[in-house]
């Protein structure tokens, strides 16, 4: 890799990096260039230093103005790049000056600052940077040369889309931009098409969770059991750290009220958390004081609890993919952790994505306070196979008694073909 500044040399040898991950290698020369990118890859794959590498290498530091943005959905999202920034930023004899503008901030002493100098990069979040660069009019971004939009597809769940628009719209149009994201959902294409030239596209898979040291467990539940079956379940493990994960807010609150019932150490994690709360609920969490943390996706993302050994479906998530998301947050650092979903018979679909991504499913039930092994776990994959073996006499098509026309043999095939076709499809 052909990095010319000597300050950013110094911190890549001090990080310790033997070498570059897939999305570092991919992305950093071409962002040297000033060439706009769509990154696609989820957490842990190196993605964060490959816009900073290029951001420091190509920053102008005789120049103190801004000259970078760097958005992030969360606060603790923006810290985390804050401070691979500082450290980047350390190895300088020149200061650079890097400022975090993020809510629950004292917004006063921002302003004041901003009035007499700005910042050469800006991190933050975007309801935050867009009030002190639209509303305020005393953070110049429109003289950014850089917009890195970190998350988009979360910033997008959360609602930030509109205020990161308004942020870009501002800004230079001949900047070069940069967004990352673990998925890139159809409702963000229009603003990416709007704002980007030509974007290189990188897409990283995510790691396979069949390589990874995770047992992967399903339970059956009928809709109407399911708190009782996660009660029962409970029981059954003594986890150091386990992530409970529903699929919205209001459930998070309800299942988190269930265990502390229940009397487990609890805590919940979810999107109406205020600030203050959330930054001392997760001092607690990196302190281990809880053993079930019950989330959603939107408030884990971006965050990473060590020790995680156990992951707990209580509802498989929306997108098939946020169940890798949700599954590698336990089996890390060569240790062995347990993924384990409850489903419902409506989740086949499900169960066929999964195994085609090589994950081995054990299919178990709650027996005595133990988890043991269904011993039909097999029927569901004959059952499978044995639907997709059809036979062509039970196909919808009725032959006609009357005289046919030349050629219908032809028809009848083909129709059969389509039959058999569309019949297959349906059970992928």
């Amino acid at each position: 890799m052909d990095i010319k500044q000597k300050y950013v040399k110094d911190a890549i040898q001090e990080l310790g990096f033997k070498k570059y991950t897939e999305i570092q290698n991919l992305v950093i020369p071409k962002a040297i260039a000033k060439k706009d990118i769509i990154g696609c890859s989820q957490t842990g794959t190196g993605k964060t230093h490959a816009f900073l590498i290029p951001i420091f290498e190509n920053l102008d530091l005789t120049v103190n103005d801004v000259q970078v943005v760097i958005t992030a959905p969360t606060r603790e999202l923006a810290q985390q790049i804050y401070d691979f920034a500082i450290f980047i930023a350390k190895h300088s004899e020149k200061a650079i000056d890097i400022r975090k503008y993020v809510g629950g901030s004292d917004r006063d002493k921002e302003i004041a600052r901003l009035k007499k100098s700005q910042p050469m990069i800006v991190i933050g979040t975007p309801g935050k940077i867009k009030d002190l660069a639209i509303d305020e009019n005393v953070l110049n971004i429109y003289k950014a040369n850089v917009f890195v939009i970190d998350e988009a597809d979360m910033a997008l769940e959360i609602g930030f889309l509109e205020d990161i628009d308004q942020i870009a719209s501002s800004m230079n149009k001949e900047l070069q931009m940069m967004v990352f994201s673990a998925t890139i959902p159809e409702k963000i294409k229009p603003f990416l098409r709007k704002y980007m030239n030509s974007p290189l596209e990188v897409s990283i898979k995510p790691k396979e969770l069949s390589s990874l040291n995770i047992e992967h467990i399903f339970v059956p539940v009928k809709s109407k059991e399911r708190q009782q079956v996660l009660l029962d379940l409970v029981k059954c493990i003594n986890p150091y750290i386990a992530l409970v994960f529903c699929n919205r807010k209001e459930t998070v609150e309800e299942i988190g009220s269930l265990l502390i019932g229940a009397g487990l150490n609890v805590v919940k994690l979810h999107g109406d958390i205020t600030p203050r709360h959330r930054k001392q609920v997760m001092d607690r969490i990196n302190k281990a004081e809880f053993q079930y943390i019950v989330a959603s996706d939107i408030a884990s993302r971006g965050i990473d609890i060590d020790g995680v050994s156990h992951v707990i479906n209580y509802e498989l998530p929306r997108e098939m993919e946020f169940y890798i998301h949700r599954s590698g947050r336990t089996g890390r650092a060569n240790y062995t952790g347990l993924a384990i979903s409850l489903y419902t018979p409506k989740d086949e679909s499900y169960l066929d994505f999964l195994e085609a991504k090589g994950i081995n499913i054990i299919y178990k039930d709650i027996k005595n306070n133990e988890l043991v092994e269904r011993r039909d776990r097999n029927e569901r994959i004959k059952r499978i196979q044995s639907t997709k073996s059809i036979e062509i006499s039970k196909l919808d098509i009725k032959k006609n008694d009357k005289k046919v026309k030349p050629g219908y043999k032809k028809k009848f095939h083909r129709e059969v073909q389509k039959k058999q076709l569309k019949a297959r499809r349906k059970f992928k």
